[in-house]
C-alpha cells in the first residue's frame, strides 16, 4: 500500500486530513470514506492501484457540455466514498470495502491505455476520486507530462489544502452540489455544505473549467425556495457563467420508493435559474 497524503500521528492513532471529517483513525482500521486505513500507525491508502472500474465514455456523460465537447474520456474509478447519499446511484462500487479488485494497474498503465485509445483525456469519476487522492494525483500528474487533460468528477467534500494542492493539476470539474442546506447535507448524505461551496470557489478562482450538478429529488431538495436560494447564491458569488445541470432522479439505494423527478419540477428549476441571473442550463437524464 502506498502512504496517504494529509494526515498526522496523534496518540498512535491516524489523523486524516483530506475531508472535514477528519477521521481518529486507529490500528487496523479504516476511516469513513472505507479506502484509507490505519496500518502500524501510519495512514495508507487501500485502494492504490486497484480500480473497480475502467470505461470510455463520452465527455458529456460526466457531465461536461463545455470541455472538449464531442471527445471521449478515460474514466476509472477506485471503490470508496465519504458520502453516504441515500439516493446513490454507484452504491456498489462507493460503499463497497477494498480487497476484490485483484489486477493491479500503475498509474503509468492508465496514461498509456488512456493514449492508447485515443482519448483526450482522463476522468476521474463514478465514486469519490478525493478519497482514493493518491491514486488521482499520481495520475493526473503523468496525464499532464502525456499532454492529456484531468477531469475531476466530485462531491467535493474536502479541505481547502488538499482541494488547492490537486487542482493545479486539474483542467475540469463537475461537482456535485447535492443540497443547498446543512442540515440535508447531514441528513441524507453524512456530509456538510460549507465545505462544497468553498471548493467551488477555488476551483473557479484555480482556473479550472467548472460545471455543477444538481440533482433533483422528490421530496427532498426540489423545493422551489431552496432551487432559488442555490441559484442566488451562485450568481452573487460569480457563478453565473458556470453551467448547471439539473438532473432527474430515479429511485435508487435506499430511495427506491421515491418517485422519479416529474418534468415540471426540472422545467421550473430552470426557469428558475434563469430568473436569477444564470446563464448556461442543461436538464439531464430526460
Amino acid at each position: 500500500m502506498i502512504e496517504a497524503r494529509w494526515w498526522h500521528e496523534s496518540d498512535g492513532y491516524a489523523i486524516c486530513g483530506l475531508c472535514p471529517h477528519g477521521c481518529r483513525i486507529a490500528e487496523g482500521k479504516a476511516g469513513i470514506c472505507g479506502s484509507r486505513v490505519n496500518r502500524k500507525g501510519k495512514l495508507y491508502s487501500a485502494v492504490y492501484g486497484y480500480p473497480c472500474a475502467l470505461a470510455i465514455d463520452p465527455v458529456e456523460k460526466k457531465p461536461l457540455y463545455h470541455f472538449l465537447p464531442g471527445t471521449t474520456c478515460f474514466s476509472f474509478s477506485c471503490v470508496g466514498c465519504n458520502l453516504r447519499c441515500k439516493g446513490c446511484q454507484n452504491w456498489s462500487i462507493s460503499q463497497a470495502a477494498p480487497g476484490s479488485e485483484k489486477e493491479y494497474w500503475a498509474p503509468e498503465e492508465l496514461v498509456d491505455l488512456a493514449i492508447k485509445k485515443g482519448c483526450p483525456s482522463i476522468a476521474y469519476t463514478y465514486t469519490e476520486p478525493l478519497t482514493w487522492y493518491e491514486y488521482c494525483f499520481d495520475t493526473a500528474r503523468l496525464a499532464h507530462e502525456k499532454g492529456l487533460y484531468n477531469i475531476l468528477v466530485s462531491a467535493a467534500y474536502i479541505n481547502p489544502e488538499p482541494l488547492r494542492e490537486i487542482a493545479s493539476l486539474i483542467d475540469a470539474a463537475n461537482i456535485d452540489l447535492k443540497y443547498f442546506s446543512d442540515e440535508l447535507y447531514r441528513k441524507v448524505s453524512g456530509a456538510g455544505l460549507k465545505p462544497v461551496l468553498n471548493a467551488l470557489l477555488l476551483l473557479r478562482d484555480a482556473g479550472v473549467h467548472l460545471e455543477i450538478t444538481n440533482l433533483l429529488i422528490p421530496g427532498i431538495n426540489d423545493d422551489e425556495a431552496m432551487i432559488r436560494a442555490m441559484c442566488k447564491w451562485l450568481s452573487s458569488n460569480g457563478l453565473s457563467d458556470v453551467p448547471l445541470h439539473f438532473s432527474r432522479f430515479f429511485p435508487n439505494h435506499k430511495l427506491d420508493t421515491t418517485p422519479p423527478t416529474s418534468l415540471k419540477t426540472l422545467y421550473l428549476a430552470q426557469s428558475i435559474a434563469r430568473e436569477q441571473g444564470l446563464t448556461t442550463i442543461h436538464l439531464g437524464n430526460v
